[in-house]
Order: C-alpha cells, then sequence, then structure tokens
C-alpha cells in the first residue's frame, strides 16, 4: 500500500516538545516500515493552524491523490482541528476510495473495524472529550489497582532516559501504535513478534521479538502517559506515544481473549474426561 505522510505544526507548535516536522516524519516512517508500506510522498505543512483548509501541502497532497492508498498523520489533530473540515475530509477520501490511518488514536480505514470506529468517531465528533477521558481514566485505575504496568530501571522501548526524564526515540515511536493497532485488529502476540522480526525491526536490545515482549508493550500504561505504581495511577509528564482509550481497549480485548481461551481449555477438559 502506497502512503501520503502528512506532517503540520503552528506557530504555537513549534515550541512543543514531539511536534517538531523531523520528530513527525521519523515517527510516521517507522511506522510505515512495520507496515510494510511504502511511503509514495511527504507533505509538510510549517506554520499553518490546523483550522485552514488552505494549506498548500495539504492542498497538494489532496490534488495528487492518485499518487497514494492510504493517508497517514501522527494525530488526527495533525490534519484538521475542526469536526467539520474532518468530516469533509473523509467524506472526500471515501468517494475518491482512499484509506485514512492516525497512528496514535488508532484510526484506520484500511480495516473493516477501523471504518467502524472511523464511523463511530465520526458520530460523537461533538462529544465533550473531557467526559470521555473521565471514563478512560476510571477504567485505568481500575487496571492499576490489579497490577497493570511495572516500573523498570532499563529505558522502555521507545523511549530513553536522560536526566531522569522519558525522551522519545523517533526510530522506535512508530513501531509501538503499529503493535497497538495489530492486536486491535485481531493479530496474536506471536503473530505480531513474527512480523515485527520478518521485517528487520530489533527488539530494544537489539534482539528478536517475543510475545513476552509484545505482551509487555500492550500491558504497559506508560505508553499513555501513565505510570502503574503502589496500586495507584500517576500522570506523568512525558510524551504519550498510544491514546488513552486505544489502551484502554487492548486491555479489554486481552481479558476477553483470555477468558475465551480458559473458556476453550475447560470445555476441553470436560470434553476428555467425559470421553
Amino acid at each position: 500500500m502506497r502512503a501520503a505522510i502528512y506532517a503540520r505544526v503552528s506557530t504555537d507548535d513549534q515550541a512543543r516538545e514531539g511536534y517538531s516536522i523531523q520528530a513527525q516524519l521519523k515517527r510516521l516512517q517507522a511506522y510505515c516500515k512495520a507496515k510494510n508500506w511504502q511511503v509514495a510522498s511527504e507533505y509538510v505543512d510549517d506554520g499553518y493552524s490546523g483550522r485552514d483548509v488552505n494549506r498548500p501541502h495539504y492542498k497538494r497532497m489532496m490534488a495528487e491523490r492518485d499518487q497514494w492508498d492510504v493517508l497517514l498523520v501522527l494525530k488526527m489533530d495533525r490534519i484538521h482541528r475542526n469536526s467539520r473540515n474532518f468530516t469533509q475530509m473523509m467524506d472526500d477520501l471515501k468517494v475518491w476510495k482512499k484509506q485514512f490511518s492516525s497512528m496514535q488514536e488508532k484510526f484506520d480505514t484500511t480495516s473493516a473495524m477501523g471504518r467502524f470506529v472511523m464511523d463511530i468517531i465520526q458520530r460523537i465528533a461533538q462529544l465533550e472529550s473531557e467526559q470521555i477521558g473521565e471514563r478512560v481514566k476510571a477504567g485505568m485505575a481500575q487496571k492499576a489497582k490489579e497490577g497493570g504496568g511495572h516500573l523498570g530501571s532499563p529505558d522502555p522501548y521507545g523511549y530513553t532516559i536522560v536526566k531522569g526524564q522519558l525522551e522519545v526515540v523517533e526510530d522506535e515511536a512508530g513501531v509501538v501504535p503499529f503493535i497497538y493497532s495489530s492486536y486491535i485488529n485481531g493479530s496474536s502476540l506471536d503473530e505480531i513478534a513474527g512480523v515485527l522480526n520478518d521485517r528487520g525491526i530489533p527488539s530494544k536490545k537489539g534482539l528478536r521479538w517475543s510475545k513476552q515482549a509484545v505482551s509487555r508493550i500492550l500491558r504497559n500504561p506508560l505508553y499513555c502517559g501513565y505510570l502503574a505504581w503502589d496500586g495507584k495511577l500517576i500522570h506523568l509528564d512525558h510524551q504519550p506515544l498510544v491514546s488513552e482509550g486505544a489502551y484502554n481497549l487492548v486491555q479489554e480485548l486481552m481479558e476477553e481473549r483470555r477468558r475465551n481461551r480458559s473458556g476453550s481449555c475447560h470445555e476441553l477438559v470436560e470434553a476428555v474426561a467425559g470421553g
């Protein structure tokens, strides 16, 4: 699949860590490598607001739509900050038979589940984000009480520790959303590890990926900005690599799959005992 990767910073964004053009492009390129997508072209609007639809490279990207199949951004607010403009763009992409993917929010219309989620998101675009955040944080707090997450001394994948602070490693940061997206779309831990190994993407220590390493990334709330510590959920100031909603969804899916496996094993034991 051919990807058009789009990056944007406004004047205000230029002062915020993690929003530089180069940081966005590195992460998007790493994500494409993990997805085995070809980068068709890169489009950059430097110093433009997300509410302005008359951005020169945004307009050029849409004019060159025959050259790409999927439009990839780091976050939805990089492409539009106005729900009406976003909805209009999605309508245009649908007519053109083009796909849309947002790394951090896990919105990806290249899959049936992604298209379903995107449809829901468009319908509730005006819902107050604060209300969603409260529910998400409540779910994450419960997960922390159950022992989810950990505080490790080595640098976590996607980050390095500099003067006691977590800083993003751009070449690794794009892989984390791919892992979450793959699991949400039905891939197993073994399958995700296999894809990463097949595509020559090394683990933090430069070794091959294992399903345990993939599981640790999926279980760790660090990637959405929180630390589970002593039964409490602590909000940190580092830059998250996935959204809170994506993290919570993965926890629910992992628990559901665990229950399904347990149920299948129990039924098998009963069948053998009865046979």
